[in-house]
Formats: structure tokens, C-alpha cells, sequence
């Protein structure tokens, strides 16, 4: 095989995948494209801006890659990116990779301190962010022990990425890797301490995009797709980069929140073939398409992950859009869905099957595996498995065992084959398809002077989805009032991303605890 190659065999299930042994995963995502005569063929359009052709994109993550080289990152150095979904995601990303360097793709809705901590934790040499984001991450450049040696807007005024790229030349040699090399980071929320750094390595996203998105969806050259999931997300980063390049479709992109009259405009407009959303999201869309019509014919396919998608949900959303929602799980370690419900088959309150190409096994507490109906640990074996979590030995050692994950989720299996989400293996809360520890949460709730203790717990709203609820104990007791409750959401929105906000508000006495006061969660969820 030539280098920077992949050879895949789909006449066996599984589709059979081999690297050369010389692999920039770079070159068939970005390059490939030109050799093939995509050059003039739309790759990108956002939702109220321009469109860019694959010959553009090529060009600009040529250019990206030699100014960031040019800036002084090299081979294995890490650059941060607090970016919008748009272009300038693409060339950042796919330029530091062709050159070697190791992009870290990071949340946009967190806050100074959190990229502060990522700053030290990763030792990153580059920080590119969007303008949109300029408090929190100039901030947190401030705050942090670790000084990165290049801090740049992407576009703008002044000191910035494109203002390198222009003067920097548009051919770029790929810097040699092998397949399994560290190719770039997602950071993944933990129980305790700081987010984790999950390395993936070059080979990974090709993997993800022929078990799921050829071998599930059967994602092709004609498709068009819309991810209301941010790039930044494992999910997003799939659904609307990875997938699409890998064909050579085109994705669209609209850079704000997903509110759901925006995607219904971006649906409207630009006619998508797929539509990746969230359980939340999904219901939002429901409720607004009570008042008004949606054209979703384009649509050929919608997905969900992220969090459990409640059977009212699809059951609604099939009968206004005759649409079927392909409900999945994965995580930001195995790096997309590894199992899906497949088109045509889906089993509502079910996640689906095994993805061919992946291996799942149901254990208890000492890894024996569970017998059919009964739940237990949920493990997950496959390709496009996270080498480490960076500078973390000890969480590296207890999730990953010979090969396997262990993905914190509890699971069983019907007699169908099916598998079925019992919720997690610890009190972890995903809400908004976006993990968040409910220590972080209370942590910010006991800042506030009238607050002598809280808890967090997730309790399901009225369309069955996950949000945190908070239960407070107050230094006196005869403050508690509902204006003391808006008063708390505001604290909390001061410095929490907004998903994190608490949606109800219980004043107690005190909070249930073990004897060596550990607060017991589980005694204050609803039944």
C-alpha cells in the first residue's frame, strides 16, 4: 500500500480496515478530495455566511498547518481550540494534524477556570479561539500556571491565525505518522478532579466512520449533513466533519446555540439528508412545531446520543415527521456510537444493537459477565479506543482492561438483542447530551453566603430527560422563599456553562449522609 492509504474490505461483516503503515490521517480526509475531483464541490456552508469548495479547504489547512509551525509549534506539541463550528474549526484542526501537532478540540460553553485547568493540564504550546470567546479564554490565560508560547484569535483585528495563513505558503507535506500514533485530544468530564484528556490516534476517526457512518447510516458522496451537536463534541465532531469528509458530502453549520427555530431554519434552508440531534433538543423541536410547520422532507435520517431517548419522544417525532430517530450510544473514549439502533429495525426505548465492528459484553462488579435481562456494567471493544487518558495512569488503568472499556453506564440486554440504558453507574449527570458532576454543581451553590450545604441529583422533566435538581440546606432556615431560589440560579449562572444550571430548587433541613459523611444522592432522586 502507498502511504497515507487505507484498504477496506466491505464483502465481510465487519468491513475488514488496513492502514499503510506510514499514516497521516490527514491525507484521506482533507487531500485525498482533490485526487479524486472534489476540488469545486461545496465541503462547508454556514448558515448565514459563504460556502467553501474542497480545494479551499485543502488550501487553508495548508496554510493553517505552516503558520502554526511557522508560529513555532512542532511534532507532538499541543494547540487548544476554543472555536465555533465553521471553517476556521476544519483548518486549525486538520492543519495541526497534517503538521504533526496535536489539536485538543475543547467545550465552548465553560468557563475561564475550566480552560485554565486544560492550559495546565495539557501543557498546550497554542491556544487559537474565536472572538466569541475571548473573555473566558484570555481569562483563563491569565489564571493559569502554564503559559502558553502562542495565544491567537482565528480571524479578526490585530494579532491572528488568518493573518499568519495568508503569508504562509498553501502546500504543506504531511508530517510521517503511523496509525496508531497520538493524533489529537477530546477532553471528557470526570467524577472527581478535572476533566480527563481522552488521546486518540490516527486511525480512529476512519474506523468510527466505516462501522457506523457507511456500515449504520450508509452516508454517501450525495448526502448533506446538519449536527445540531457542536464539533467540539465527540458526536459533532463526527456528524458533521468526520463523516462527510470521509465521502465527500457536504456539511452545514450554524455557529450559534441550536435553538429549535435555528435548526429548523437550517433545516429549511439548506435541505439536509441527515439530521443529528439530542433526546433534548428533539423535544424542544416537538413543542415548537405545535405553533408552526417544518419542512423536514430532505431528511432521510435522524440520529440521537447523548443521553437515553425517552419513547414518547420518538413516538411524537415519528408521527409529525413520519421520521424514525436512530437512538445510539457512545463516548468521548471510543470516540462515536457503538451501538445503534439500525434503520428500518428500530426498537423504541431501546439503544440498538452492537455496530458491526465493535464488541459489548454485561458485567457485574467482579467482570463476570451477566446472563440476557439482567443488568450489569456496560464494556465496549473496539478500533477506535482512546490510547490513555493524557498524564492520568491510575484512571487509564481502572477503565481500560485488556482491550475493554468500561463505560460507567448500566445495561442489560432483551431477549431480542437489544440493549437497554438503565442510567449510570454513578452519580454523574448528562444533561443536554453533556456530562456534568454534580460536585462542581454544589460546589457553586455553597460559594453563595445564605448556603451551608447542597446536593445535586438528575431528575427527569417532563419530556423524561435528564436536568440537575438541587437540594439546599441554608445557614437559617427562615431564608428560604422563591425569590432565594432565583437568587441561586443567578449565582449559579455567574459561573456554571448554562446546562449546569439547577431547574428546581429544594430548601431542607439537612441532607442525608453516611457515617462518614458522604452525601447519599440516591435517597434524594424521585422514585
Amino acid at each position: 500500500m502507498q502511504d497515507n492509504t487505507i484498504a477496506v474490505d466491505t464483502s465481510v461483516t465487519p468491513a475488514k480496515i488496513e492502514f499503510s503503515e506510514s499514516f497521516n490521517v490527514a491525507v484521506p480526509f482533507i487531500d485525498r478530495h482533490l485526487d479524486e475531483g472534489r476540488g469545486d464541490k461545496v465541503a462547508i456552508t454556514v448558515h448565514g455566511g459563504g460556502q467553501v469548495t474542497y480545494a479551499t479547504l485543502a488550501e487553508h489547512v495548508n496554510r493553517a498547518g505552516n503558520a502554526l509551525t511557522g508560529l513555532g509549534l512542532s511534532k507532538g506539541d499541543r494547540v487548544l481550540m476554543v472555536i465555533k463550528d465553521g471553517p476556521e474549526f476544519h483548518y486549525v484542526f486538520w492543519g495541526a494534524i497534517k503538521a504533526g501537532i496535536i489539536p485538543v478540540a475543547l467545550n465552548t460553553l465553560l468557563k475561564a477556570k475550566d480552560y485554565a485547568y486544560m492550559i495546565d493540564n495539557s501543557g498546550a504550546i497554542g491556544v487559537v479561539y474565536s472572538q466569541e470567546f475571548a473573555a473566558e479564554v484570555e481569562s483563563a490565560v491569565k489564571q493559569s500556571r502554564h503559559k502558553p508560547d502562542v495565544v491567537l484569535l482565528t480571524e479578526g483585528d490585530g494579532e491572528s491565525l488568518a493573518k499568519h495563513m495568508v503569508s504562509a505558503r498553501a502546500e504543506l507535506y504531511p508530517m510521517p505518522a503511523a496509525p496508531d500514533d497520538e493524533c489529537f485530544w477530546l477532553y471528557s468530564s470526570g467524577t472527581t478532579g478535572g476533566p480527563k484528556g481522552a488521546v486518540h490516534a490516527h486511525k480512529d476517526m476512519p474506523v468510527t466512520c466505516i462501522h457506523y457512518a457507511v456500515g449504520i447510516l450508509g452516508i454517501n458522496e450525495g448526502d448533506v449533513c446538519f449536527s445540531a451537536a457542536k464539533l467540539f463534541f465527540a458526536y459533532g465532531l463526527g456528524n458533521g466533519m468526520n463523516f462527510p469528509l470521509w465521502v465527500g458530502a457536504s456539511a452545514v453549520y450554524y455557529p450559534g446555540p441550536p435553538t429549535p427555530d435555528a435548526v429548523h431554519e437550517v433545516i429549511e434552508t439548506h435541505k439536509p439528508t441527515l439530521y443529528y440531534g439530542v433526546p433534548t433538543l428533539y423535544a424542544a423541536q416537538l413543542k415548537a412545531m405545535e405553533k408552526k410547520t417544518v419542512d423536514m422532507s430532505s431528511i432521510r435520517a435522524c440520529t440521537s446520543a447523548g443521553e437515553a431517548l425517552p419513547p414518547d419522544i420518538f413516538r411524537r417525532w415519528k408521527e409529525k415527521t413520519g421520521l424514525e430517530i436512530l437512538d445510539g450510544i457512545g463516548t468521548t473514549e471510543i470516540l462515536h456510537i457503538f451501538i445503534s439502533n439500525p434503520p428500518g429495525t428500530v426498537k423504541s426505548g431501546t439503544t440498538g444493537k452492537i455496530v458491526p465492528g465493535y464488541e459489548a459484553k454485561i458485567t457485574d462488579d467482579d467482570g463476570n459477565e451477566m446472563p440476557a435481562g439482567e443488568n450489569g456494567n456496560l464494556w465496549i471493544k473496539g478500533d477506535s479506543l482512546l490510547k490513555e487518558y493524557w498524564a492520568n495512569p491510575e484512571k487509564t488503568a481502572a477503565t481500560l482492561k485488556d482491550g475493554w472499556l468500561s463505560t460507567g453506564d448500566t445495561y442489560f440486554v432483551d431477549e431480542e438483542g437489544y440493549y437497554v440504558c438503565c442510567g449510570r453507574s454513578d452519580d454523574m449527570l448528562k444533561v443536554g447530551g453533556i456530562w456534568c458532576s454534580p460536585v462542581e454543581i454544589e460546589g457553586k451553590l455553597v460559594e453563595h453566603p445564605k448556603v451551608l450545604e447542597a446536593a445535586i441529583v438528575g431528575r427527569a422533566d417532563d419530556d423524561e430527560l435528564i436536568k440537575p435538581e438541587a437540594f439546599v440546606v441554608l445557614n437559617d432556615a427562615g431564608d428560604a422563599n422563591d425569590e432565594l431560589a432565583s437568587e441561586l440560579l443567578e449565582h449559579c449562572k455567574s459561573g456554571l456553562a448554562r446546562y449546569k444550571y439547577p431547574r428546581w430548587f429544594n430548601f431542607v433541613e439537612e441532607l442525608p449522609k453516611t457515617a462518614t459523611g458522604k452525601i447519599q444522592r440516591f435517597k434524594l432522586r424521585s422514585p
